[in-house]
């Protein structure tokens, strides 16, 4: 990447819905160039997607939670982290997962409508066999949505001293 990458990335996080031809006029740059960008970094897997990003709360989900799972280990296992993970795939609730290290071996962001449906959703998780115990976290609060545009920022310019 370099910084016209890092400039369009930026405008269009901003405003993801802005016209190509728009793009360029602000980034004072052929509309080509801006098209080619968006191109070359949509190939490479750098811009994912360009969707709306969703509200759980503004759907009517408030409750964020983190389980972390513990996974029957073994030859005799019912499947494992995969098995678990299509499981988890099933569950409108399950925003994602990751297999990880540590205590636990898969972690998954949970949203609920209350902590009452979170109980719901946590008893869902579990009808996994192979998933052998959870603990559950809940969030309180969002202190740092979501967010890529400061590595995208970095990735350009380099990390801070």
């Amino acid at each position: 990447m370099d910084e016209i990458d890092g400039k369009v990335i930026e405008l269009f996080a901003g405003e993801p819905r802005l016209g190509v031809l728009e793009a360029s006029r602000r980034l004072g740059i052929a509309r080509g160039t801006v098209q080619a960008r968006l191109d070359k970094l949509s190939a490479a897997g750098v811009i994912t997607g360009w969707g709306p990003d969703l509200s759980p709360e503004a759907l009517g989900y408030p409750v964020t939670a983190f389980l972390t799972l513990e996974i029957r280990q073994g030859s005799g296992s019912a499947g494992g982290h995969d098995a678990v993970a299509r499981h988890l795939g099933e569950i409108p609730e399950v925003l994602e997962a990751y297999t990880i290290t540590g205590a636990g071996d898969m972690w998954a962001r949970v949203v609920a409508r209350s902590n009452a449906d979170l109980q719901r959703v946590i008893d869902l998780v579990l009808t996994e066999p192979a998933i052998d115990r959870s603990t559950t976290v809940i969030a309180l609060a969002t202190q740092i949505p979501y967010r890529v545009l400061p590595l995208a920022t970095t990735a350009v310019t380099g990390p801070r001293a």
